[in-house]
């Protein structure tokens, strides 16, 4: 061993790091002139860490740009890493609903559990083996730490199944060996070396086809040569091959570093190990930076086959990495996942009750608001996009899930997911037109002119300022009515529509009776929100020189024309008999749309 490690508690920065040079005010110094940004104040001095070793010569790293091809191999640790995190861990009942979950899904990789911690977990390996609940295809996995007792108890527990893989784990990075264990790295060495001796001795006695997973805990701050030659010697003795392959496991168990970091380090792993080919290189990132998705894609462009994760990031502080999120954004790059993600609300639901945890609105892909715009800007943008793929669809007589999905702010078709249109636009004061119109025309089938749009979102905008609140998709509608459907003392007036031409039959009774009003738009659509309502009609008069809109709901097109014209006439203000003259009512037009 080098015996440079052996005396990693002598210096106060770990062996295979530098030391960073810049401090907090040569950065102050360095600010533009247009960051007028001042000292926080904060106690940053505590926080100058080292920064990590340069392990890939410049120019010589093969992970950056890498796109994706297919996907990893996945393995669930909800049931082992997810289940520790949570403050009641699961008992048997929704144990089992998440291994079933897992299955459903497409899983084929799942650790089931540490059977060594617990009664409950232990009966819980017993119960999945002894029932014969693991499929053909399903390679279920076991946690055990590197103590000879617990490791004896794992394989207790594992008596009898057909396929299993044991999985053995210690720390190794200095910290954790200086303050934790207080092992010199070539205690920490033989430490493992003995483990894994047992392991095989163990495995040799079994009747099942047993294969190993080692994890160096912490090895993204264990210091680089350490790592390779740990892993190297566990590698060797479990005699890895290709036929029977060692999963070799690296954790982020803290994330400390930047994504590029831990690409650069499985990178530097994968080119140097000694039986490269008889190991699936794992990783398994944590979200103490927030950046466990980037990390893990990262290192699966660095040369990682396989990705401990949970779902929706459950685990412990921050979380593991979330595998729906790594699944899916595959998907949204066209490439299969090979996870069956069609139903998130259903996936949803069942890991929330499992958990007893909800998963965030924000999540990506799962949460409420994920596929939601309350922006003007984006709902109208959104409303295009969508519209433009109806009109591609109809254009080529097939349906739109047929069409290559391009909508603005929307990287997947909601409706892929198991998910709705209905959520994907909702109204508040920072909605614009295209919003609003769009949820009229996709929930109740009223498509307004584009010149009512705006005059109606000043309503909306009155309304959300009032209330300060999001409006549901029924409250729209219920203001939309009252505001251009009521007919008020006008509704009477419609006995004067004669059969052949009955607007503007209607509009020459008005004038007789002293109101200056004349058509200047009439649309009708053969659409509208249903009880009987099949047509709807909006119309734009000019009454006593002004412009006024009124909307009609009608089981023909000229009852909804005559309604529209009388609900237009009603919001104008005008009285029968006012001899050309126009009072106004406060608030009762929007002018000049």
């Amino acid at each position: 061993m080098n015996r440079r490690l052996e005396n990693c508690r002598k210096s106060n920065e770990p062996r295979g790091f530098m030391k960073t040079k810049t401090s907090a005010d040569q950065r102050l110094h360095t600010q533009p002139w247009w960051n007028a940004q001042q000292p926080s104040g904060m106690p940053i001095h505590r926080y100058q860490r080292a920064e990590p070793q340069e392990l890939l010569e410049p120019g010589t790293r093969t992970w950056l740009g890498r796109a994706p091809a297919h996907a990893p191999l996945w393995s669930s640790v909800d049931l082992r890493d997810g289940n520790q995190a949570l403050a009641n861990p699961m008992d048997l009942r929704r144990k089992r609903k998440m291994f079933d979950l897992l299955v459903r899904l497409g899983f084929k990789d799942i650790e089931i559990g540490y059977p060594s911690a617990s009664e409950t977990e232990f009966e819980f390996v017993r119960h999945l083996i002894t029932g014969g609940h693991i499929p053909d295809d399903v390679t279920v996995t076991v946690f055990t730490p590197a103590i000879p007792e617990l490791i004896d108890r794992t394989f207790e527990a594992i008596r009898g199944t057909d396929r299993v893989v044991v999985h053995l784990c210690h720390a190794t990075a200095c910290l954790w060996r200086e303050v934790v264990f207080r092992k010199t790295p070539s205690e920490v060495m033989a430490l493992a070396q003995e483990s894994a001796q047992r392991l095989v001795r163990l495995a040799d006695r079994a009747d099942s086809a047993i294969r190993f997973e080692y994890s160096p805990e912490t090895f993204n701050v264990t210091e680089p040569q350490f790592a390779l030659e740990i892993a190297n010697t566990v590698a060797e003795i479990v005699e890895a091959t290709p036929e029977r392959p060692l999963t070799l496991n690296l954790p982020s168990t803290v994330e400390m570093h930047a994504p590029s970091v831990f690409a650069d380090q499985i990178e530097w792993m994968s080119r140097n190990l000694d039986r490269r080919d008889g190991i699936i290189l794992s990783v398994h990132p944590h979200n103490d930076r927030g950046t466990a998705v980037a990390a893990a894609e990262f290192a699966l462009a660095a040369g990682a086959d396989r990705v401990e994760g949970t779902l929706f990031g459950n685990g412990e502080r921050t979380g593991n990495v979330c595998l729906v999120t790594l699944a899916l954004n595959l998907f949204s790059r066209g490439v299969d996942p090979q996870l069956d993600l069609s139903d998130i609300p259903s996936v949803r639901r069942a890991v929330e009750e499992c958990n007893q945890m909800p998963v965030p609105d924000r999540h990506p892909y799962a949460g409420d608001l994920v596929f939601t715009a309350f922006s003007g800007t984006h709902q109208d943008a959104i409303a295009k996009g969508l519209r433009h793929l109806e009109d591609q669809a109809s254009a080529a007589g097939v349906p739109t899930a047929e069409l290559p999905w391009d909508v603005p702010y929307l990287p997947v078709d909601p409706q892929d997911l198991g998910r709705s249109y209905e959520a994907v636009i909702r109204v508040n004061s920072q909605s614009g037109k295209g919003g609003i119109a769009h949820v009229l025309r996709t929930r109740w089938g009223i498509e307004l002119p584009v010149a009512l749009r705006a005059e109606f979102a000043r309503v909306m905008q009155r309304v959300t300022d009032l209330s300060g609140t999001e409006v549901d998709p029924g409250r729209i509608w219920d203001i939309f009515r009252a505001e251009y459907c009521d007919a008020g003392d006008w509704a009477g007036f419609a006995a004067h529509a004669s059969a052949d031409n009955p607007v503007e039959a209607l509009l020459a009774e008005a004038r007789a009776y002293g109101v200056d009003a004349h058509l200047e738009h009439l649309v009708c659509d053969e659409s509208g929100p249903g009880s009987g309502a099949r047509h709807v009609c909006y119309a734009r008069l000019i009454v006593a020189h002004e412009p006024v809109w009124g909307a009609g709901l009608g089981a023909s097109p000229d009852e909804a024309a005559v309604r529209a014209v009388l609900s237009a006439l009603h919001r104008s203000g005008a009285r029968v008999g006012d001899a050309g003259s126009v009072p106004q009512l406060a608030g009762a037009r929007e002018g000049g749309q």
